[in-house]
């Protein structure tokens, strides 16, 4: 039987300072959930991304930031909530 991924319903923001292809997390939400370098994020449940996760003090715990023009061209509001679990390996 697979391992259950722990989840997070978190909000996705828009921020200029992310670099494209990372996403910036709190470093006790990552504990939680189990992240240690990627995750997937699922919005509505049918649009799923995939960030490199970094950790940053700065991000309060129920947030996700992300690149602005990458959430842009993928379709995806401010402020959006979405699912983060760590990405499957393998």
């Amino acid at each position: 039987m697979a391992e259950q991924r722990r989840e997070r319903r978190l909000r996705l923001r828009r921020r200029d300072e992310v670099p494209e292809g990372r996403a910036f997390m709190n470093p006790s939400t990552m504990n939680e959930l189990g992240i240690s370098s990627e995750i997937e994020v699922v919005i509505a449940g049918k649009k799923k991304l995939y960030f490199a996760a970094m950790p940053s003090e700065s991000v309060p715990p129920n947030e996700v930031w992300c690149n602005t023009d990458e959430l842009k061209t993928k379709g995806v509001a401010d402020n959006s909530i979405a699912t983060v679990r760590a990405k499957r390996v393998g």
